[in-house]
């Protein structure tokens, strides 16, 4: 949930600096930087700061490095060192829905720190400033909601650590021993669709609209289809002809092309930066109605409901063909 907590201090502290300039400062600095680079991960491929090629070399350079200074050479008898392992894999229900090194990119910590004995304590404090934060926003705590969190069954879990060796693992997965860079970058979209597809809406009431749920996947599965099309578009020499066909096959289908359709950008953008169009008359909107009566402004063929059913239909999909792509065939 990092890089969502994330989203939502950082859009809406922009929004109070600029409806009160003489707001006292709600974050320390560092804090402030943390919750920057923790919102920014949720762009992928589409972070105008990084792009792909420096997508691949923070994972490369720098996140892979600290978690393999941390964990590998340790054991005192080096014949035994190739056990070691510096990449741990979290499922639920038997999908990946992260790993250490995609946790270190959302969180935002500088991966060295983040993974220096002693850590836990700074953590806490900068979590406890996202808590302070949204306190002073008016949250409040239900003890009663059924929240996914409260839904989720420990016995869905991992029951034993899944460790790896990252270097061995990353030839093993989606595009082939060729490219590790860019697979470590698909297992976190592989893990970012698992987790909304699996975990994000367990508990939701069918009959009820949440619209933080909803702003979670929406977002999620946007990040990914735009990220894939990127990869697609800008590095189709290092894409194997099956992974091609796989990227094709999710961007394809009637629902991606629908979400990804560039004149419905601006729902995205108001979901994410809580900014309304200009082109859209005031007259249309409507506080009370789901996503604010936006959804069939942008997708005029559909009535809520049912842009809501091309949305999860797309997510399932998406996650599955991920899936699939990961799962290299033993012929490979």
């Amino acid at each position: 949930m990092a890089p969502y907590l994330s989203l939502f201090v950082h859009e809406s502290y922009r929004k109070l600096k600029v409806i009160d300039p003489t707001l006292p400062a709600q974050l320390s600095t560092d804090a402030e930087a943390i919750v920057t680079r923790s919102r920014h991960s949720l762009k992928l491929f589409e972070d105008n700061q990084r792009g792909i090629d420096g997508q691949l070399a923070y994972f490369r350079d720098s996140i892979t490095p600290a978690h393999a200074g941390r964990f590998l050479n340790n054991t005192w008898l080096k014949a035994a060192r190739f056990l070691e392992t510096d990449l741990g894999l979290y499922s639920y229900d038997g999908k990946i829905i992260s790993t250490t090194h995609a946790a270190t990119f959302h969180m935002g910590f500088d991966p060295v720190t983040m993974l220096t004995r002693g850590a836990g304590p700074r953590l806490q404090s900068v979590y406890a400033e996202y808590g302070r934060y949204f306190l002073g926003l008016g949250a409040t705590k239900d003890s009663d909601a059924k929240t996914f969190v409260s839904q989720l069954d420990p016995m869905h879990f991992d029951r034993r650590p899944n460790d790896v060796r990252s270097t061995k693992y990353y030839q093993q997965v989606f595009n082939g021993a060729d490219t590790p860079d860019i697979n470590r970058l698909l297992m976190v979209f592989r893990g970012l669709m698992n987790f909304v597809n699996s975990v994000i809406n367990l508990g939701a009431d069918p009959e009820r609209i949440e619209y933080t749920i909803f702003k979670i996947r929406f977002l999620t599965l946007y990040q990914v289809l735009y990220s894939l099309q990127i990869l697609r578009d800008e590095r189709p020499n290092d894409l194997t002809a099956r992974s091609m066909r796989l990227v094709e096959r999710i961007s394809g289908t009637s629902s991606a092309s629908l979400i990804m359709n560039h004149a419905s950008k601006p729902f995205r953008n108001t979901l994410m930066h809580y900014d309304l169009d200009s082109r859209v008359a005031l007259t249309k909107v409507d506080v009370t109605q789901p996503f604010f009566n936006l959804a069939p402004i942008y997708f005029p063929l559909h009535d809520t409901q049912s842009f809501i059913e091309t949305v999860n239909s797309c997510i399932e999909e998406t996650a599955s063909t991920l899936e699939e792509w990961a799962a290299l065939p033993k012929s490979y």
